[in-house]
């Protein structure tokens, strides 16, 4: 009657229509799995992580005004290495020459040559994300082919970028590949096995990265680690399915055995992802939106994995299932008895010395160096790209550009704060039209009269009054032509623009020496106006003595500030650059560490809570991932590294919401297994039995970080990885040498904050002897019994029963040694326990009988390993000739 039950369940009819109709599941995979190879390419990646500072933060409301107001041409630093200041000289002429250079900047100072190099800045006629740009670039690197070049441009430097990390990724996902398939082999029981997870796994990842096309643009940090990181986390889902699966095939057909399995899979395999979908979702809540970025992307990937998992993965293990019987193998992972017992004898002393750890870690990860520029990191691997910057960089020094955006409209007042602002020792260069040298001196926005302006241009005084007189017409200012254009004075590039302009549209017929003089001019001038002057604002270009962040840089920015405030309203004031961005970051990097913190603290906590029904269980295993966190973050302080804010951020809220999984698996044995044994001796089971699963998951996520960290070629990308790597491996350290402890000195705690409004009351069997009892037992009688007994029990045990049920004594507890004998029956002698498995481990079994004290297999509560154990009794006893029962 049970049984039908628990056929008619909504998990059992899902299941079933699930592998019955694989072939349908199949067809559908196919279908999504096309859509989403056609639309990996269609995904955008951005490179710019300005692009996901807030919109309430100076430099992106700067960057929008900026990309609004003016044009930015393509620039380039290009370094000729092994030259003579004459060879250098004739080589700037040549590019000078060139098709697409407006200018090029090359004296004899050391800011341009020493010690046989010479460096060339150069401005080309077209935006810098134009493609004739980048044509016009290549075209002069290719005429200084013939010597030793380096370059750092900002022409298709994202198409660079995208490049590299294309090539990256195919050498993460190889070398991660590797490791999967020997983790796997590894820790599986069957070659077979290993396929299934495979492709389960690569059409999790195909769905995942074809899906971002959804969102239209994703960051290069996310779409550089969302793969590997996907194969990591989403590793245990398969490998429950497939431990299920092995036990329910011990005595089913494939066919009933897939259906059971996924049927008690998918509600435990839901519970595991809570915690690392929680960690997903804070970062969606981070103010540097590149949080939320990451934070939907993952929390997809994570999504699509179970979908691969519960509906594609049934239907392969049936297709497999033969080749899964005649692959079996020996697992390779070890009993950690060892560690137990370490953990046993240092029950007392690791839990002060973990709180003292843990304190010790927030205070010194909270003292370390965080920066925020990326140009502060180093990756292990360089680009070549990346290689050339860094000459060009190491050689002449890295520019620290800084744009100062005012409203227009007064020449006098920008002249003012550009002198005020040269005089300032931070800035070792500014620009702006008020102080552009345009003709024999005279700057850009001088005021000159007709005849200061005729003799300028060698133009006829004549000629310059009726300019002036049409240029008075033409902005309706009437009272400059009565009053006499004698001392009517107008700006010397709102001239040349106004005279340019009417020669445009035919207005007016310049001689041919004019017409050459006022196109050369225009030329520059234009380029000055297009980058310095907007239609409502203007822009000082600044070269600040500067290191790109911190403390003497920001207080630095704030006097900037100040000192053009003298001419200008405080708050229309826009300050542009890297400098500012890294400021910003700064300053939101507190408010995103506490969301990160507290929100991804609190999912897990309450996931926990409905999970252990204890108030006090949760507070112990988030402190010993939050310290593994803290400590993680530590280590770079005591080392002298730098730590790359987003590294913290990202890695804080995975660690938080992965590794807590160990941490669940390490617990719920525990719990489980202190019913039926001593404490002591179930922290040694436990970690036994837990192990397997740790090792498995926690090997793949650590080399996953450590393998980004030591080949990707962008900075921020290697950073990520060596923090997530390095703190994976912190959470399984604590995990299994720190955690056991806290458990045994904590469980006083557990107990005393268990939910038992709602809870059977379980009292423990007699340790031996013979017993009758008619109930519900749950532990072992030399084997395992978990389920309703009614009956006469003779021999060891370790067990407990409900309150309510019936028990009577018949003797009095046996003897170690005659309990063990008479507890034996003659039939079972020959019985050989194979490999069983728990809800998400495998653990073997080896020898005749299972010994308490060297680490028996303890069932999960539902009664399938009872089930199993009746089941090899039964058949032992039918090939002994005996009954079943």
């Amino acid at each position: 009657m049970e049984k039908e039950k628990k056929d008619d369940s909504f998990m059992m009819k899902l299941s079933t229509l699930i592998v019955d109709k694989r072939k349908g599941f199949y067809l559908v995979f196919i279908l999504l799995i096309l859509y989403s190879v056609l639309s990996m390419n269609r995904v955008k990646v951005n490179n710019d992580l300005t692009a996901y500072l807030p919109d309430t933060t100076e430099t992106r409301q700067g960057l929008d005004l900026m990309e609004e107001q003016f044009i930015t041409y393509g620039t380039a630093r290009i370094m000729v290495c092994n030259v003579t200041y004459e060879e250098a000289e004739a080589l700037a002429e040549q590019i000078r020459e060139m098709d697409g250079v407006s200018m090029l900047d090359f004296d004899n100072t050391e800011d341009y040559y020493h010690d046989m190099e010479a460096l060339f800045k150069i401005t080309f006629d077209e935006e810098a994300g134009d493609e004739v740009s980048l044509a016009d670039l290549n075209g002069v690197l290719e005429a200084l082919s013939a010597y030793d070049v380096y370059y750092s441009s900002d022409i298709g430097q994202e198409e660079r970028d995208a490049a590299d990390l294309s090539n990256d990724m195919i050498i993460i996902l190889l070398l991660a590949g590797v490791v999967i398939v020997a983790v796997l082999l590894f820790t599986s029981s069957t070659y077979a096995e290993i396929p299934v997870f495979l492709m389960t796994f690569i059409v999790a990842a195909i769905l995942n990265k074809g899906t971002n096309y959804w969102f239209g643009t994703i960051s290069f940090v996310t779409d550089s680690i969302a793969v590997v990181l996907q194969l990591a986390l989403a590793v245990d889902y398969a490998i429950i399915l497939c431990h299920r699966f092995m036990e329910e095939h011990e005595d089913k057909d494939a066919r009933e055995a897939v259906i059971v399995a996924l049927s008690k899979a998918i509600p435990e395999i839901s519970s595991s992802s809570l915690t690392t979908v929680s960690g997903m979702v804070a970062m969606m809540f981070m103010q540097f939106r590149i949080g939320y970025d990451m934070g939907i992307v993952l929390a997809k990937a994570i999504v699509l994995s179970l979908i691969s998992v519960f509906f594609l993965m049934p239907g392969l293990l049936l297709t497999f299932a033969n080749a899964i019987d005649h692959s079996h193998h020996k697992s390779f992972v070890p009993n950690i008895t060892l560690v137990g017992k370490f953990c046993v004898h240092t029950r007392v002393i690791v839990p002060p010395l973990l709180l003292a750890m843990v304190i010790a870690g927030a205070i010194l990860s909270g003292q370390a160096d965080y920066v925020y520029d990326v140009n502060t990191l180093e990756s292990k691997t360089m680009s070549e790209n990346k290689f050339s910057v860094s000459m060009v960089n190491q050689e002449f020094g890295t520019v620290n550009q800084l744009a100062v955006i005012v409203p227009n409209g007064d020449y006098e007042k920008e002249g003012q704060a550009l002198r005020a602002l040269e005089r300032m020792p931070e800035v070792n260069s500014c620009m702006g039209l008020a102080n552009i040298e345009a003709m024999d001196g005279y700057i850009l926005t001088q005021q000159l009269s007709p005849r200061e302006f005729a003799e300028l241009i060698d133009m006829d005084i004549e000629v310059a009054d009726l300019f002036y007189s049409a240029y008075a017409v033409d902005n309706s200012n009437f009272g400059a032509i009565l009053g006499g254009l004698n001392e009517y004075k107008v700006p010397l590039i709102d001239m040349f623009l106004f005279i340019y302009d009417q020669k445009e549209r035919g207005n007016i017929t310049l001689e041919d020496d004019l017409e050459e003089t006022l196109t050369e001019a225009y030329s520059q001038i234009s380029i000055a106006r297009d980058q310095l002057l907007g239609e409502r604002c203007s822009r000082f270009v600044l070269e600040l003595d500067l290191p790109a962040e911190g403390e003497e840089t920001y207080e630095a920015l704030e006097r900037i500030r100040v000192t053009v405030a003298k001419y200008y309203n405080y708050q229309d004031i826009y300050l542009v650059g890297n400098s500012t961005s890294n400021k910003d970051l700064s300053d939101s990097f507190a408010t995103d560490n506490s969301i990160i913190t507290v929100l991804t603290a609190l999912f897990v906590m309450v996931i926990l809570l409905f999970t252990f029904q204890s108030a006090g269980l949760p507070v112990l295993l988030v402190v010993t991932i939050q310290g593994s966190i803290w400590m993680n973050f530590s280590l770079p302080y005591l080392t002298g590294e730098v730590v790359y804010f987003l590294g913290y951020l990202v890695v804080s809220a995975i660690q938080m919401g992965a590794t807590i999984d160990y941490a669940i698996v390490i617990t719920s044995r525990y719990m489980e297994l202190k019913a039926y044994m001593p404490i002591k001796k179930a922290i040694v089971e436990t970690l036994n039995q837990a192990f397997p699963t740790i090792v498995t998951s926690g090997s793949m996520l650590v080399a996953a970080g450590f393998i980004i960290s030591n080949v990707s070629t962008n900075a921020v990308v290697a950073a990520i990885g060596l923090a997530l790597g390095r703190g994976t491996l912190t959470s399984i350290g604590l995990v299994l040498l720190a955690l056991p402890q806290t458990l045994l000195i904590g469980d006083i705690i557990i107990e005393k904050t268990a939910f038992t409004l709602k809870r059977d009351v379980a009292k423990p069997l007699p340790a031996g002897g013979r017993i009758r009892m008619s109930g519900h037992i749950k532990g072992y009688v030399k084997g395992v019994i978990d389920g309703e007994f009614s009956g006469v029990i003779d021999g060891e045990m370790g067990a407990v029963i409900r309150a309510k049920d019936n028990v009577e004594k018949l003797t009095a507890e046996l003897p170690e040694e005659n309990s063990k004998t008479q507890a034996q029956p003659p039939e079972l002698e020959a019985v050989e326990i194979k490999e069983t498995r728990d809800d998400q481990n495998q653990h073997t079994i080896s020898g005749k009988e299972p010994d308490r004290d060297a680490g028996m297999e303890i069932p999960d509560g539902n009664g399938t390993e009872g089930e199993h154990s009746l089941r090899r009794r039964r058949r032992s006893r039918r090939k002994a000739g005996g009954s079943e029962r």
